[in-house]
């Protein structure tokens, strides 16, 4: 209901409607339209939370750029896999209320944290820029796999391959064009975007 009508535009007895029950019995599952939507938006954290602790577990020994090509090519195949709830994350996430948005923005900030020290680490290795700011080059990385939601269709995007592209295209966009080519994940990025 909230993907295809929106957070505001849908009902609770759309809901109730939808699962088979009737809304006054709905409300003994839920507090109202507001839990439901804290609800999807909560577990689909405890989801890409994984995706976090597998790569944070990962010895300090892996090379930080390759750490982070792996954890923006597995947000990205969790979002390709997860369309209707990501795109109801990321267009209905500002419609909580205050104290249940800073809960879900709390969640998200352990991911901003990870992906700058990262960043801050390849910096520590020559990697990457060291005087480029860590907390704006992950607002980059965060957008490249944010904003898959809005144009990635199965239908349309049959590459295979549309995770691991995208996680090129953000390490590349940290190592720079003039850089030389970074081995990351076991394989050569080009010196240029397109290959």
């Amino acid at each position: 209901m909230f993907y295809e009508r929106g957070y505001v535009d849908a009902r609770v007895q759309d809901i109730a409607a939808e699962v088979g029950l009737l809304k006054g019995s709905l409300y003994h599952y839920i507090d109202g339209k507001e839990d439901v939507l804290f609800r999807l938006l909560d577990e689909t954290h405890d989801e890409v939370n994984q995706i976090l602790d597998e790569m944070a577990a990962l010895p300090d020994t892996e090379p930080p750029l390759d750490r982070l090509h792996e954890y923006v090519r597995r947000q990205i195949a969790y979002n390709m896999e997860n369309l209707v709830r990501v795109s109801v994350y990321y267009r209905d996430l500002r419609c909580l209320s205050e104290p249940l948005l800073a809960q879900i923005l709390e969640r998200r900030r352990e991911h901003e944290g990870f992906v700058r020290g990262l960043i801050v680490a390849a910096q520590e290795r020559g990697e990457v820029d060291p005087d480029r700011e860590a907390l704006p080059l992950s607002k980059f990385i965060f957008a490249t796999i944010i904003w898959t939601y809005r144009w990635y269709s199965p239908a349309r995007d049959s590459d295979r391959e549309v995770d691991r592209r995208c996680a090129d295209f953000a390490i590349h966009g940290l190592v720079g064009s003039g850089s030389p080519a970074a081995v990351v994940g076991g394989y050569t990025l080009p010196n240029r975007l397109v290959d």
